[in-house]
């Protein structure tokens, strides 16, 4: 809160009324001589309209056609003649039905990631509903015509032959007066994702339900409210408890005069009421969205109050409410008038001013809710402020001109906004999670996104929010005006629709994969249980091949195939045997991956044999080996494209190494020091740090002696055998990039952080993401990565590309050529809401995964590893797996368990990773440092201060 008298500001600005506002006059939709053309085909073949449905859909032409020039943007242009072919079910086709000022910067937004898939329908006719063939008792919906958004603002008027189906529906789910079939209908019971439906439409647009969210839910304040109804929402049923939001419900419209007289009296002369004094009547129901019917009373007047209650309610329906409520005032900000001021304006009649702010909230991952966008707008304190009668501005904006200056506090009503406003959807979707389908409107219906409007008020001399309602469309359109307006003057656009346009693309690649059949060859360890569990959400058919007959992973999964890949130099003979076993199990695949590091070449070898996405198999042999990859990208030093860096930069001097002969010419050949480690190893086992020759053989010796077969340390390449490599020693902070790769194109990056690795071993301690780097010094590793992976001919999948970023660019350590692993993929998810696991299935699947190209972290993530060597005790006491589990449960921490038994060994790898989120890194540094000096995990021996010493 905000104490009004610490305001010291100048004197804000009057602003003069609007009258075509003030009076709801509109200017005219269309020009008397409109530019573009007229001559346009509308009608849908399939589905003829009547004349007044058609002079909709003529009306809503028009207003796109005069909405893109207001823009700057071209006329469309109809592609009508020649139907557009050649699309299949598993194309993107995101499908809205509506006004095209609702969701015009949607539509722009979604057609920089995915153009040409965006489509907008101006008629319900040019959609149509048949039986859904995966889903009995379901929809799916085809769009026979559509305007079609491509890059740049360009639009097109199409038909489609056949049909394309959709993928993604979203509309005005609100009552429609002008077409006969609704968004509502079109959206009931479909197969594919909706952003809404009319079900849920008529809870959103309910002022009664909505406002007992906002105040039983939320927290949120509200104005104090008495509300008449004579049936309660299901939603409503269970609320005994009351705050600021008193119901009565009504046995009928007869007789129940008294008893509304009654309650009126004692609501009006309640301590709640005492602080105002005026008082509003409006409807809450579906068909009362907007001011229709709303009627303003002075507190005092009680017989006008009743009797505007009274006449009210013989026009409601069944679950229709009659509000009453407190018309609260504004905050007053402005100082007193300077004693000493001989200017003009300091002698001027000062309006009050009311400030309505008004936020577009979207669901993002993991249905939390994500503030994408703030405006505001100024009016008369004494009139209710309409969306459509003010013209937006920032909240930093409005909040100057009524007099507040210090920066602080303008952070502090943001904070306030922000909170306030996703606190009210976590309130909303709570209430959805509980609903049936049948209550919902169907399996895949859901809220994507709603405004939240707030007006700012003062209680004993403190700043407070009210929150007034939520709604469906109004803040969004207004928040998309605010920006069509700044982008005349170069303000960025886009912002209140891209984490809906996110989630729409989210949740149309999700409806794709759902079903997918992919095989899957090595389980791995308990690291990757995660894997199991997410095809599981995704619906994915998921067909593994495991040499271990008992692995956990086998009652997870579609089809368990038991077949022993340990010893992958017979990698060939596997692969013809797998694809025998495919064939005879009758098992029709659209995809084949792995995520275990020894089963990459077999995977490839499958692929190749299959006809499958993959990279080729000499791309994964050439990653898999590591001097080979070094090798590979410095034999490429002249075959650069002019004006690019040759991956041949990239690289380091490297040997590899089978017997101590190879050692002896490895150290003529490199400088010291240098490092040493397994050529196919994996998890830094044997990795070393070696000062000369002599402790290069001891350390050859070692390893050859301990780790010579996969039972010696499962899991970390020793299938592929024991050859090692000596690469010279690079230093540098060590970055990893999650690098995904589609037909050669790169789709995302993703660059994490890595602490000081421990000596002579370099055994990870901690991380970071995103990256602490300045924006070009990350770009030098991304390029880096993508090069480097290009380089070795790895052109589709995701990939984990370890780094070092020296004074003179980036080094290579080495290519992972498949998704990152430990706590990577958990992370990334986190932070940026992109799942990097979905992503490669859908890679391997021949779709093209739909991504973020420069996602924006929603969070920090520090984390630290614990390791057995140096946490036993910890881990059987302050640490025990249970209280980490508890403590990631409460969101304390977030916990990436690696290991399941406490076991130590010499060749030690993670146990777990510890994490902390926080909205800065710094904060999230000191969380995670206070976490670990609780917990007992920081020591001398493991200092955590230090190693989060580079995270700055």
């Amino acid at each position: 809160m905000l104490a009004l008298d610490q305001i010291n500001a100048d004197q804000p600005l009057i602003l003069k009324e609007l009258d075509w506002a003030e009076q709801e006059l509109l200017p005219s939709l269309s020009p008397p001589c409109p530019s573009w053309r007229q001559d346009v085909s509308l009608d849908c073949k399939f589905s003829p309209e009547d004349t007044q449905a058609h002079a909709w859909t003529t009306y809503y032409y028009d207003l796109l056609q005069c909405t893109l020039q207001q823009e700057g943007l071209p006329e469309t242009v109809d592609r009508t003649k020649e139907p557009r072919t050649g699309f299949s079910s598993g194309d993107v086709t995101i499908c809205i039905l509506g006004s095209p000022t609702s969701y015009l910067s949607v539509l722009l937004e979604g057609s920089s990631q995915c153009p040409g898939n965006m489509l907008l329908c101006l008629s319900p006719s040019w959609l149509a509903k048949v039986p859904s063939e995966q889903h009995p008792g379901e929809s799916s919906l085809l769009v026979s015509k559509a305007v079609s958004f491509e890059l740049g603002g360009c639009t097109c008027l199409d038909e489609f032959s056949p049909p394309r189906r959709v993928t993604y529906f979203m509309g005005s789910f609100g009552p429609c007066k002008e077409h006969g079939q609704s968004a509502g209908e079109l959206a009931r019971d479909l197969d594919c994702p909706t952003g809404g439906s009319g079900e849920l439409a008529r809870l959103l647009e309910d002022k009664l339900l909505t406002r007992q969210l906002l105040d039983q839910r939320a927290k949120v304040e509200v104005p104090p409210t008495l509300a008449f109804t004579f049936k309660r929402l299901r939603p409503l049923r269970d609320v005994t408890t009351e705050r600021s939001v008193c119901m009565v419900e009504l046995s009928g419209k007869e007789g129940q005069e008294n008893l509304i007289q009654e309650e009126i009296e004692a609501f009006l002369q309640g301590s709640a009421m005492a602080p105002y004094s005026q008082v509003v009547v409006k409807p809450s129901g579906w068909r009362w969205s907007g001011a229709h019917a709303v009627t303003f009373h002075a507190k005092v007047e009680q017989a006008a109050v009743l009797q505007a209650v009274l006449a009210l309610l013989e026009t409601l329906e069944e679950e229709e409410s009659a509000l009453l409520e407190a018309f609260i005032p504004t905050a007053r900000l402005t100082q007193p008038e300077s004693p000493n001021s001989t200017s003009p304006s300091s002698t001027s009649p000062r309006p009050d001013l009311a400030i309505r702010i008004c936020t577009v909230v979207c669901r993002s991952w993991g249905d939390q809710p994500l503030l994408s966008q703030v405006v505001c707008g100024g009016g008369r304190s004494d009139k209710p402020l309409k969306h459509q009668a003010m013209v937006p501005q920032s909240l930093e904006s409005g909040l100057r001109q009524q007099g507040m200056t210090d920066e602080a506090q303008l952070a502090a009503i943001r904070a306030q906004v922000k909170h306030k406003a996703e606190a009210a959807m976590a309130a909303f979707l709570e209430m959805e999670a509980g609903l049936s389908v049948e209550q919902r409107g169907g399996r895949q219906a859901q809220t994507d996104v709603i405004g939240v409007d707030f007006l700012l008020t003062s209680s004993e001399q403190v700043l407070q929010l009210m929150a007034l309602e939520m709604n469906s469309q109004l803040c969004l359109e207004t928040c998309a005006f605010f920006e069509s307006m700044g982008q005349a003057v170069g303000m960025p656009a886009g912002k209140s629709s891209r984490p809906l346009v996110e989630t729409m693309l989210r949740r149309t690649q999700c409806h794709l994969m759902e079903g997918k059949h992919v095989l899957v060859i090595g389980a791995g360890g308990v690291s990757k249980k995660f894997v199991w569990e997410a095809a599981r959400a995704y619906g994915l058919k998921i067909h593994l091949v495991e040499s271990d007959p008992n692995h956990f992973a086998s009652q997870l999964v579609q089809t368990f195939i038991h077949y022993d890949t340990t010893e992958h130099k017979r990698d060939e003979e596997h692969a013809q045997r797998l694809v025998a076993l495919v064939r005879e199990r009758g098992l029709h695949l659209d995809g084949c991956l792995s995520y275990w590091d020894d089963c990459m070449v077999l995977t490839a070898l499958v692929c190749e044999q299959l006809g499958l996405r993959c990279s080729p198999v000499a791309a994964m042999r050439v990653a898999k080996q590591k001097s080979r990859t070094h090798q590979h990208l410095l034999r490429r030093r002249k075959e650069a494209p002019l004006g690019w860096a040759s991956e041949a930069l990239y690289a380091v001097p490297c040997c590899h190494l089978e017997n101590h002969t190879d050692v002896e010419r490895a150290a003529r050949h490199l400088s010291f020091p240098g490092v040493m480690k397994l050529e196919y190893g994996a998890g830094a086992v044997g990795v070393k740090l070696v000062e000369d020759v002599q402790q290069c053989h001891l350390h050859f010796e070692k390893i050859s002696r301990d780790l010579r077969e996969d039972a010696d340390h499962p899991g970390i390449g020793l299938g592929w055998g024991n050859a090692m490599l000596l690469m010279e020693y690079v230093s540098g902070t060590e970055h990893d990039v999650d690098i995904v790769i589609y037909d050669g194109r790169m789709l995302a990056a993703f660059v994490s952080d890595n602490g000081p690795t421990r000596v002579p071993h370099f055994t990870e301690t901690a991380a970071s993401m995103p990256t602490c780097l300045a924006p070009d010094r990350e770009a030098q590793l991304v390029r880096a990565a993508y090069q480097c992976c290009l380089g070795c001919g790895l052109a589709n999948g995701i990939f984990n590309v370890e780094l070092k970023l020296t004074a003179s660019g980036p080094k290579l350590i080495e290519i992972n050529p498949r998704m990152g692993g430990f706590y990577l993929r958990d992370w990334i998810q986190e932070i940026y809401g992109v799942d990097i696991m979905l992503a490669s299935v859908m890679v391997a699947c021949g779709v093209p995964p739909l991504l973020p190209a420069h996602a924006q972290p929603r969070t920090h993530m520090v984390g630290v590893m614990c390791v057995v060597s140096q946490h036993l005790k910890a881990l059987k006491s302050t640490a025990s797996v249970e209280t980490l589990q508890a403590l990631h449960e409460r969101g304390i921490i977030r916990l990436n368990l690696l290991e399941d038994e406490l076991v130590a060994r010499e060749y030690e790898e993670p146990y777990c990773n510890v994490a902390c989120a926080s909205p800065s890194r710094r904060e999230a540094c000191l969380k995670l440092l206070s976490v670990c000096q609780v917990l007992g995990i920081d020591s001398p021996h493991y200092p955590v201060t230090y190693f989060l010493s580079h995270f700055k």
